[in-house]
């Protein structure tokens, strides 16, 4: 059942960021890409699997050690949420500097422009 609902929930998070990435406002676009790569990340913890003990050996090795989660998944889904929140914010700061400079964070009227300053 749990498998069912995560998948329920992953296809929300991936429609919902392709949905942003179409608008026409740019933070619209950056919050789409963050959300679709946030519902990967998801998806890669579940595809670790949810079930299993804990990677830490206390006390001696496991009764199966089939049995434990591999952490390798874990750290590298750490290491990608870092990964996009640095590029986020640089992504948000750029599009902050976009209106400085244009006025506006419309992608029609900033191709119609077409890079005049």
């Amino acid at each position: 059942m749990t498998q069912f609902v995560l998948a329920g929930v992953l296809g929300l998070l991936f429609a919902f960021g392709t949905f942003l990435v179409l608008r026409r406002d740019i933070v619209r676009v950056v919050w789409g890409v963050t959300i679709i790569s946030q519902a990967a990340n998801v998806y890669l913890v579940t595809m670790g699997g949810l079930a299993g003990s804990v990677p830490i050996l206390g006390h001696g090795p496991p009764d199966d050690p089939a049995t434990i989660t591999d952490p390798l998944v874990q750290a590298l889904v750490l290491t990608a949420i870092v990964i996009s929140f640095g590029t986020t914010a640089f992504a948000l700061v750029l599009t902050y500097r976009i209106h400085e400079e244009h006025g506006t964070i419309d992608l029609r009227e900033l191709g119609e422009t077409g890079g005049e300053s």
